[in-house]
């Protein structure tokens, strides 16, 4: 296992002046429609989720949404279709049972349909540590491995169409994992677990994933990237303690914007003709930006890799 030492020595601290410069820049916009487009959002039930889902059906994309949420996917639909007069269906996953996000991918792979955009944004923060029924730690399995699992059985497909775009709503926060991915403690039996070390963890862990998922898509018309979508009020959180709901909603969120600013970015990402063929990069909402050394660590993307198929039955 690499020593988190190692990366230390790799750091440049002037990326954490360019991260500082690119959270106060001007996002980039794009204007372009996108008709009759298919797009594939995962928890777009509100948030950035939501927001996104709107932005594109404002373009006349088609919209389908996974959610864990029944009755709010049915709402979100209804609203879409009536307020834009586009195509938008759902399916319903929860991605803390790795059953749903497989179901969720197989029905995906038997419509048939060619998936012009693919967003992950279906994520968690948890301040305690809490095992799946799958026997993995929460935050890992929602936002690492319901990832993984889809873009691992759509990757094919995606790549017999020879045009798609997969964005990772991924986060500044992977840097709470400057010490490296722990794949010998993944489920953080030998270390304290913080809420901020477990998100950290599974944002480095779709970061290393899009190393090989990126190197599978090269010459094929399919790109991959991330982006850190800004800080914007979301609900996410809103499943821990009582403390951590009063810091969030008397500091975090008074300084947060709308979460639209996330919504604008990733429509630039997924349409611009600005990133066409560009893959494998990070962006802080629109403005491409160097990783951390533990993000970009070709022999643990392989070891997580490995892992992945085997934590999640596909090997």
């Amino acid at each position: 296992m690499i020593q988190s030492n190692k990366y230390l020595k790799e750091y440049k601290f002037k990326n954490i002046l360019e991260m500082l410069r690119n959270n106060r820049a001007t996002p980039k916009k794009c204007t372009d429609d996108f008709n009759d487009k298919l797009v594939v959002i995962t928890g777009a039930t509100s948030g950035i989720g939501y927001c996104t889902a709107r932005e594109y059906a404002s373009h006349g994309a088609n919209i389908i949404c996974i959610n864990r949420n029944e009755e709010k996917s049915k709402n979100v639909c209804e609203e879409i279709r009536r307020d834009f007069e586009v195509k938008c269906d759902y399916k319903v996953a929860d991605f803390t049972q790795i059953s749903d996000v497989k179901r969720a991918g197989r029905e995906l792979l038997e419509s048939k349909l060619n998936i012009d955009v693919l967003i992950h944004n279906a994520g968690v923060h948890s301040t305690k540590k809490i095992l799946t029924n799958d026997d993995n730690e929460l935050v890992f399995q929602v936002i690492y491995l319901g990832s993984f699992i889809l873009n691992y059985m759509l990757k094919d497909r995606l790549r017999a169409q020879e045009r798609a775009r997969i964005i990772f709503v991924n986060s500044e926060g992977y840097r709470f994992a400057i010490s490296g991915l722990k794949l010998d403690d993944l489920k953080w039996k030998k270390r304290r677990y913080t809420g901020l070390g477990s998100y950290g963890a599974a944002k480095t862990a779709q970061l290393l994933s899009m190393i090989e998922f990126n190197e599978y898509f090269i010459d094929s018309g399919v790109t991959i990237n991330a982006c850190h979508p800004g800080q914007v009020k979301t609900n996410i959180g809103e499943n821990n303690g009582r403390f951590y709901r009063f810091y969030k909603h008397h500091f975090v969120n008074r300084s947060s914007k709308s979460p639209q600013v996330s919504a604008d970015a990733l429509y630039y990402l997924g349409v611009s003709k600005d990133v066409e063929g560009v893959g494998g990069k990070f962006f802080n909402l629109t403005t491409e930006e160097e990783l951390a050394p533990h993000a970009l660590d070709k022999e643990v993307a392989e070891e997580l890799w490995k892992e992945s198929l085997r934590l999640v039955g596909l090997e």
